[in-house]
């Protein structure tokens, strides 16, 4: 566990489904997510069960973001070395995404100092998730068009970005 100025940065917990499904089945939340929101609640279980049976295995650096005793996202390296985060839209613009993924970039460079870089893709139309890359010292490596069918319905287009990591001696 990682404890930053506001938040817990945490194992999942099976308490979290509800804030879990709150979040994964808004349309407004997961519009630039890779896949369409949770139509039921088994499929946030599974999701849910998916980052619980991993955590701490398979170099996975992850955690839920937990604020004021409450489940409010998840952040972290969710595929090596891709690195991805999903906040409750009441959190927005509050800064608690910076700090998580402040911290957790630290953490997955004490963890796994064979990383050379780190690397996020998001839809560009996600100017916040643009925001917080470039504060995080991410930067823009390409944009490709109509790479992505989002939902099997809408063709949209991805920007890759990467962060150095420090050389470790």
């Amino acid at each position: 566990m990682i404890r930053t100025e506001r938040l817990l940065l945490r194992p999942g917990r099976l308490t979290d489904l509800e804030p879990l499904h709150r979040i994964l089945s808004d349309p407004s939340v997961m519009r630039y997510w890779s896949r369409p929101a949770h139509d039921d609640i088994a499929q946030t279980a599974e999701f849910l069960r998916y980052f619980m049976d991993g955590y701490g295995t398979d170099g996975r650096v992850e955690f839920i973001l937990e604020y004021d005793g409450r489940c409010i996202g998840k952040a972290g390296m969710w595929r090596d070395p891709e690195v991805g985060y999903i906040l409750n839209p009441d959190y927005w613009g509050q800064g608690l995404a910076f700090e998580a993924m402040s911290a957790i970039l630290t953490e997955i460079a004490r963890r796994r100092p064979d990383l050379t870089r780190l690397t996020a893709d998001l839809d560009p139309r996600n100017t916040g998730s643009i925001r917080l890359l470039e504060k995080l010292g991410f930067t823009h490596d390409r944009t490709v068009i109509g790479d992505y069918l989002y939902g099997g319905y809408e063709v949209c287009d991805s920007a890759y970005y990467s962060l150095a990591m420090p050389a470790r001696a």
